[in-house]
């Protein structure tokens, strides 16, 4: 059975992978809807129309709506609040969304880590 890929557009993957490639330890999670989390915790996603959304803190929200024009990320029709659209055009930036990206992590890192669902192996 093949693996299964990305719903995205090919190039946004790999602009987006380009991106997660900026900050050490960051994995891309997810084989069809790539996304990264940290603690639980996701904070970026690229849906599969190919528009990637950020989860930002108030300030940086803030400010990165107000100078790219953009607008808060809707999924699955529900308004997340947390979460920026990132323009296309940005989305090709990777050297200045790394730092929106970088801001991303810091915020959803200091997040309480949500309790893991995974099952301890049994003990031998």
């Amino acid at each position: 059975m093949p693996k299964p890929t990305a719903k995205a557009p090919a190039e946004k993957v790999k602009l987006y992978e380009k991106l997660v490639a900026t900050a050490p330890g960051v994995e891309r999670k997810g084989a069809t809807m790539p996304y990264t989390s940290v603690n639980g915790h996701m904070f970026s996603i690229l849906m599969p129309d190919g528009h990637l959304s950020l989860r930002l803190p108030e300030k940086e929200r803030d400010a990165f709506l107000k100078k790219y024009k953009s607008g808060i990320s809707v999924m699955y029709g529900m308004k997340m609040v947390e979460y920026v659209d990132v323009p296309d055009s940005l989305l090709a930036k990777t050297k200045e969304l790394q730092k929106f990206f970088s801001a991303s992590y810091a915020y959803t890192s200091s997040l309480k880590p949500k309790p893991t669902t995974k099952k301890k192996a049994a003990k031998k």
